[in-house]
């Protein structure tokens, strides 16, 4: 199963801010449809609260400790295992955020999908440090709202997570 990353980071690694995406930006939303439709999405609670729905056409695993959770539509777990474990036989699996689930993740990434957002803006929720073993190469660009560039970063070949 081929884990991927999928988050829009600011200039100054910003991905939130109260709880929600600090900007509005169409292009980035359609490309996280297109990615993820069809595949898992595994995010946390407080994502999931931010959208406040499960996402169409994908299967929705919300990540929480809140023991009793519940939501139509959505696989709810409470440790990243059995979120793996959920997925088994799945060719690529989306850790679509927040920051504690991209922070638990990271260093279990096959691949990062990036939309760089050519902005520095406030926030409180930041995406972790890509670790070193990945490069990247750019897939596009888009002059939305705010320009953006996306960035697919794989691991270095004989590396693994």
């Amino acid at each position: 199963m081929i884990i991927s990353l999928i988050a829009a980071v600011a200039e100054n690694s910003v991905i939130g801010r109260n709880g929600a995406l600090p900007w509005h930006i169409p292009s980035d939303l359609k490309r996280f449809n297109d990615m993820t439709r069809g595949h898992t999405v595994i995010m946390g609670r407080k994502t999931f609260e931010s959208i406040g729905r499960p996402l169409p056409g994908r299967r929705n695993i919300v990540l929480t400790r809140r023991r009793g959770y519940q939501v139509e539509g959505c696989d709810i777990v409470h440790d990243l295992d059995s979120a793996f474990a959920a997925c088994a036989g799945e060719a690529e699996v989306f850790i679509g955020g927040g920051g504690e689930v991209y922070a638990g993740t990271i260093h279990l990434a096959d691949r990062i999908y990036l939309t760089c957002v050519k902005a520095a803006v406030e926030g409180d929720t930041l995406f972790p440090e890509i670790p070193g073993d990945f490069i990247g190469a750019e897939q596009g660009r888009a002059d939305d709202v705010i320009p953006t560039v996306y960035i697919l970063l794989t691991r270095k070949v004989g590396t693994s997570p």
